[in-house]
């Protein structure tokens, strides 16, 4: 796996460098948003710090997100609720907060990327419940015929309710099927998913919260 490290701190970066090949992994770092963006496509996993000199990471998140669907990690010193928000509805599969511990950075890389490859296993390639359709091998969900705009991981939340529907799937199960650990995860992250999936679908009472317990998608599949 080569991850793509985001980051103008040189110290940080080469903390994380270290950190990334330690385990096997290639590892290169880049200190502008512009760099990131003409070379991504070289890199399965892409570390992505917000500060960078030439534009914010959220805006270099947007433009990676149009031509690209690998795992993006947000790891910034930004902590506040909107940037957490804005981070993840525009399509990271994760956010973290600077400092943190490399032990739990390296494992919510392997998580995002062992979600990656799980979601390309063998399964029923169509789901269809009522107006939605999924095709999973391509990756796109419509609802009556007109394709829905989800970032990675709102498609791979809805795939997920959508393989048990009729069935609760539980915060736990979403959390360890999304990002790899229930423990780890963040709930807060499958808040802001959660609301934005629900909010594309624009169908009311689709998605039931079963308090205390998790999700359940109130149709049957066809």
């Amino acid at each position: 796996m080569d991850v793509l490290i985001v980051e103008d701190d040189d110290s940080m970066a080469a903390a994380l460098t270290a950190a990334v090949k330690s385990t096997g992994h290639g590892a290169t770092r880049v200190a502008r948003g512009t760099d990131a963006l003409l070379r991504h496509r070289d890199f399965d996993v892409i570390l992505l710090d917000l500060g960078l000199p030439d534009m914010d990471g959220l805006e270099v998140l947007r433009k990676l997100r149009q031509v690209s669907d690998s795992p993006i990690l947000i790891l910034t010193a930004r902590d506040d609720e909107r940037s957490v928000v804005l981070g993840l509805r525009s399509g990271a599969d994760d956010y973290l907060i600077k400092p943190v511990k490399l032990v739990e950075l390296l494992a919510r890389i392997e998580a995002v990327t062992r979600r990656t490859k799980v979601s390309g296993g063998r399964r029923t390639p169509h789901i269809r419940l009522g107006e939605l359709a999924i095709d999973l091998d391509r990756r796109v969900a419509e609802i009556a015929g007109t394709e829905l705009a989800l970032t990675p991981t709102e498609f791979d939340l809805l795939s997920l309710l959508a393989r048990n529907a009729g069935s609760v799937v539980t915060r736990e199960q979403i959390l360890d099927a999304l990002w790899g650990d229930a423990f780890l995860a963040s709930s807060r992250s499958l808040d802001v998913h959660l609301t934005g999936l629900r909010s594309k679908l624009s169908l009311p009472g689709f998605i039931v919260n079963v308090r205390g317990v998790g999700y359940r998608i109130e149709a049957d599949p066809q």
